[in-house]
């Protein structure tokens, strides 16, 4: 159905031109799924930009050709692409809420496409929407379809863009990473529910992602691509059982297996130091993993001391308006009745879907978020009965790395004057050259470079601000850091980068950590101890492997089963 024949790509640059996809080609045949795989920069998303033909002359030079049973793409006029894209290929784009348009509901956003494609009336269009919506299986398809996309959760944004892509019936249906940070459940149900259309409708579908383990679950061949270039192809279980090339072994490894107790992960340029020598992931794993004895030695020491931090009782909860003057006696119970204990040096993984309360509960614990009641003692001082003058001292003992280092990050201020900034608040050193010294030394630490200091946090990639916000936690010296989803949305080989940076600092500094996340594969490699909340409560909390191969609850088998093979 589809051929791609020596497709390059270079993008025009105040430098000259830049080639982002070095004259690769493959073929898509009818009714099969092609996974694309590689990182951030690899060329995947410009590659589907291309078959699209949403690139201009403008932006980049194109050559090479594609074609779509045997009508050549690069060469048709813009009016006769529109009709194709639609009908003949549709696109689920990487991030549905840049995606939607936030001022247009979802059903008039759909609508709209299918009135210009398929020529049909107001009313038959939203009639074919609401069952597009059913088709998805999105929950109420009539109150969403008058939802706003900022009303809808993320898993359900991510639906609404595949009866988008859907809605004209294409042949071909390109996903563009359409799973990335969404939970591991929700992912599991967007993957089967792909498989589940293609099968019904006979499409063929592109599946684009950075995580192996995704591709794993949906495609029948693979492409790897590394640095613009297809570097391995073959059927998915030849290159799961028998990878060949040195970067295919790395995105394999760099994952988190529940299987191994690791020290730090693998990392791709493990694999690529090593070169084309016959390396394997055992070894490298071999390399990496606790000596025996080592693991059972830290547990002993971490829980023959007394608690850093003591949760009792702690309730966070949000009322719900109703009523006279909007006066109510019901509650969201985000956090409710939480006790736990963290212990100097642990990390206690905190595991659970989105809306369990994971972040509520880390907020709460700081009194970013007030809490209805409960006590939080954090060596052996009361947070909850403090002042704000002297929450503000012990906060540059108790730190929180946020979610999205983006927008926790103030895009006026250079990296340099953001780790400044606590230092100066807190009257850390005499003077800014002691301090701007001190920030050199913390972007050192974290694996940045000096002239990082001046730059803006757009002209960082997202593993690179994470590791600036990872710096600024340190700044201050922190005892005890909150990490809040910090790993979510990075490439599989830079999350184990950052992964590995956290454990060495830990290590270097006797961090103690609380550690959230919403997939399980990480929380059992990072923690000491592992925590599972639902619905603002701890439902399971032990020793990882016990809750991994023997879990009590139904919820944390739903979790387990979810995790990508």
């Amino acid at each position: 159905m589809l051929q791609v024949s020596n497709l390059s790509i270079k993008f025009k640059t105040p430098n000259g031109l830049f080639e982002a996809v070095k004259g690769i080609s493959f073929n898509l045949k009818e009714g099969e799924t092609i996974g694309i795989v590689g990182e951030s920069g690899s060329g995947k998303s410009v590659t589907a930009l291309t078959l699209m033909r949403l690139l201009n002359a403008e932006q980049a030079v194109i050559c090479g050709d594609v074609l779509l049973n045997g009508t050549s793409l690069c060469s048709l006029p813009e009016d006769e692409m529109r009709k194709i894209r639609g009908n003949g290929m549709a696109m689920i784009f990487q991030e549905p809420m840049t995606s939607l348009n936030p001022v247009l509901t979802c059903g008039f956003q759909i609508t709209e496409a299918i009135q210009l494609h398929l020529k049909l009336n107001k009313a038959e269009a939203k009639q074919k929407t609401i069952a597009l919506f059913n088709e998805v299986q999105l929950p109420r398809p009539e109150a969403i379809f008058d939802s706003y996309p900022h009303e809808i959760s993320g898993g359900q944004k991510q639906r609404v863009m595949i009866a988008m892509a859907l809605s004209c019936n294409p042949e071909i249906l390109i996903a563009d990473e359409p799973t990335t940070a969404l939970d591991v459940t929700v992912q599991k149900t967007i993957i089967e529910l792909l498989l589940k259309l293609k099968a019904e409708r006979n499409m063929s579908l592109v599946f684009i992602s950075h995580d192996l383990g995704v591709i794993s679950e949906i495609a029948d061949r693979v492409l790897v691509m590394y640095k613009g270039e297809v570097v391995e192809e073959a059927p998915v279980k030849i290159l799961f059982s028998d990878p060949q090339h040195p970067y295919t072994k790395g995105l394999l490894a760099c994952r988190p297996s529940p299987d191994y107790h690791l020290k730090q992960l693998p990392v791709v340029a493990d694999f690529l130091e090593a070169g084309t020598k016959t390396i394997t992931i055992e070894k490298i794993r071999e390399r990496f993993a606790f000596a025996a004895g080592e693991l059972e030695e830290r547990k002993t020491k971490l829980y023959s001391q007394p608690p850093l931090l003591k949760i009792s009782g702690l309730n966070t909860w949000f009322p719900v308006g109703s009523g006279f003057f909007n006066r109510s006696k019901e509650a969201v119970k985000a956090v409710n009745e939480v006790s736990f204990d963290v212990y100097p040096g642990e990390t206690l993984g905190l595991v659970g879907e989105s809306g369990c309360g994971k972040t509520t509960l880390g907020r709460s614990i700081l009194r970013l978020i007030e809490p209805t009641s409960g006590s939080i003692n954090f060596e052996n001082t009361d947070l909850r009965s403090l002042k704000k003058r002297e929450l503000r001292e012990i906060r540059k003992d108790i730190q929180i790395i946020f979610q999205d280092p983006y927008s926790s990050l103030n895009p006026r201020l250079t990296v340099g004057d953001s780790l400044m900034e606590p230092l100066q608040v807190h009257q850390f050193y005499t003077n800014n050259t002691k301090r701007k010294k001190k920030v050199l030394e913390l972007l050192e630490r974290v694996n940045l470079l000096p002239e990082h200091f001046n730059r803006y946090p757009h002209e960082f990639s997202g593993g690179q601000r994470q590791r600036i916000v990872i710096a600024r936690a340190l700044a201050l010296h922190p005892k005890f850091i909150i990490c809040d989803e910090s790993v979510s949305a990075l490439d599989v080989s830079v999350q184990a980068q950052v992964l590995n940076l956290i454990r060495e600092l830990q290590r270097e500094f006797n961090l103690t950590y609380i550690f959230i996340s919403h997939d399980l594969a990480v929380i059992k490699h990072i923690s000491d101890r592992m925590m599972v909340m639902n619905k603002g409560e701890i439902v399971e909390m032990g020793d990882p492997d016990e809750i991994y191969y023997h879990p009590k609850e139904e919820y944390t088998k739903k979790l387990i089963a979810s995790i990508p093979g």
